[in-house]
């Protein structure tokens, strides 16, 4: 499914086109709010500027997708309510209970939701397939991320069993979370499964979720 290009027949009019706008605008204004808060959770003045930084990011993102939104004839608010619950649940079933979780989840659990999106992303129309990889392409502040978990980590080896948990939970609520958000719109449902010809290749591309969060697991040192 990683491999296909545009399906046939969506074009611009394609109404998931403008519902995974939606879902994508009200993901980062939600992240927004996570990170904001989460940053007060830092340790040091350089970790609460590198989330704030990261929390500016998603806001700067929201205003992009509200603006696509708005050039369609959507309303950013009426568009994202289905999707708000769906995301609320995420949040409050990932909440980190200290700032290592808070670093491992927005690594992980951000970079599993822009796999995701990026996916049906390949199925959209030029324009509206640019916007949302300009939004999903934003890795600011990662390193930052990288650098500080493995430090964490070579300082108290007693965090990796923990943090490797959190990690292998986070991948799983995001696949419930994906499923989640398919099931809220059928219109959505219908770009994905338009985009791929068959079920298995829906199939493998949630197995290449795992794999990419095994790698970025990995990367932070967790395993």
């Amino acid at each position: 499914m990683s491999e296909q290009a545009q399906a046939p027949g969506i074009t611009d009019e394609h109404p998931g086109v403008s519902a995974l706008l939606a879902v994508l605008a009200y993901g980062e204004l939600a992240a927004f709010e996570r990170l904001a808060k989460e940053s007060e959770m830092a340790p040091d003045l350089r970790g609460r500027i590198a989330v704030g930084s990261m929390a500016a990011t998603q806001m700067r993102n929201f205003e992009k997708l509200a603006a696509e939104l708005e050039s369609r004839g959507q309303d950013v608010v009426e568009a994202t309510a289905p999707f708000q619950p769906v995301i609320s649940r995420y949040h409050a079933r990932t909440t980190p209970r200290n700032w290592n979780e808070a670093l491992v989840k927005a690594y992980i659990g951000d970079g599993l939701a822009a796999d995701f999106y990026s996916e049906i992303a390949r199925a959209l129309p030029d324009e509206a397939s640019a916007a949302v990889s300009e939004v999903l392409a934003d890795t600011s502040e990662s390193d930052f991320v990288v650098q500080r978990v493995r430090d964490a980590i070579t300082a108290n080896p007693a965090l990796r069993s923990p943090l490797t948990l959190w990690g292998r939970r986070l991948l799983s609520d995001a696949i419930t979370q994906a499923q989640e958000v398919l099931a809220t719109r059928d219109e959505l449902s219908a770009l994905i499964f338009e985009s791929s010809a068959d079920l298995p290749g829906i199939a493998q591309f949630f197995e290449s979720l795992q794999t990419r969060h095994a790698e970025r697991m990995a990367t932070l040192g967790l395993g």
